[in-house]
């Protein structure tokens, strides 16, 4: 069995100790603890697609910093946000290229028998564990919003 998730980037916040990486150990020690926070507050042990879930609201997270940011011109901010972003990716699947996404939003369009914007909830329930952690929901919102026309 392969290692988890949670495992792996406990392994790599020590490599990036023993490297003296100061970002890298500051946002896996990030990630771990938004993990420990979820796994307190629910008395659970989180698996991979739980993980992952968190990544991608890190992800989110982050990209609204970044614009709240680049608005008030603070590239010092910018710089910090994005470095955590790609640290965080390196975490998530492959992401899907944009035709992988259209193909899979076609899918669910006729999956679901769709027709248009009203039906946008139906499309994104199906999407959403399909994409989640391996592309950007907002997005994947607008192609399904372009797609019903």
């Amino acid at each position: 069995m392969s290692e988890s998730l949670k495992s792996r980037i406990q392994e790599e916040m020590k490599i990036a100790m023993r490297a003296r990486e100061k970002e890298r150990v500051g946002t896996t020690r990030l990630i771990m603890s938004e993990i420990k926070q979820i796994e307190v507050d629910q008395r659970i042990e989180l698996d991979d697609s739980q993980v992952i879930a968190v990544l991608d609201k890190m992800l989110k997270q982050r990209r609204d910093s970044i614009s709240q940011f680049e608005k008030a011109e603070r590239d010092d901010l910018v710089a910090k946000e994005r470095a955590e972003v790609e640290i965080i990716q390196t975490f998530l699947p492959t992401q899907l290229t944009e035709a992988e996404i259209i193909d899979l939003i076609r899918a669910a369009v006729s999956e679901t028998g769709a027709e248009s914007a009203r039906d946008m909830g139906k499309v994104m329930g199906i999407l959403k564990p399909q994409l989640q952690g391996r592309a950007d929901m907002k997005a994947v919102s607008g192609l399904v919003k372009s797609q019903l026309g």
